[in-house]
């Protein structure tokens, strides 16, 4: 079944404008004090949420730098 009119082009416009990316925000890693971005395992810290830390030796994530 087609729609009895067709949408105009502002209205269009106007239902995406609420579509459009926002840009990506960092926060700093309380432990080693570099960006990290959210959900995400610090590289230097293995730091993902307060009482949760990772560590993976083969890849260098949260292991010291000696």
């Amino acid at each position: 079944m087609l729609p009895p009119q067709r949408q105009s082009y502002g209205r269009t416009r106007r239902r995406r404008s609420h579509l459009a990316m926002k840009p990506i925000k960092a926060t700093l890693d309380p432990l080693s004090g570099m960006p990290k971005m959210h959900h995400r395992v610090c590289k230097d810290s293995g730091f993902v949420r307060p009482g949760l830390r990772i560590t993976v030796p083969k890849l260098g994530i949260g292991v010291s730098r000696d």
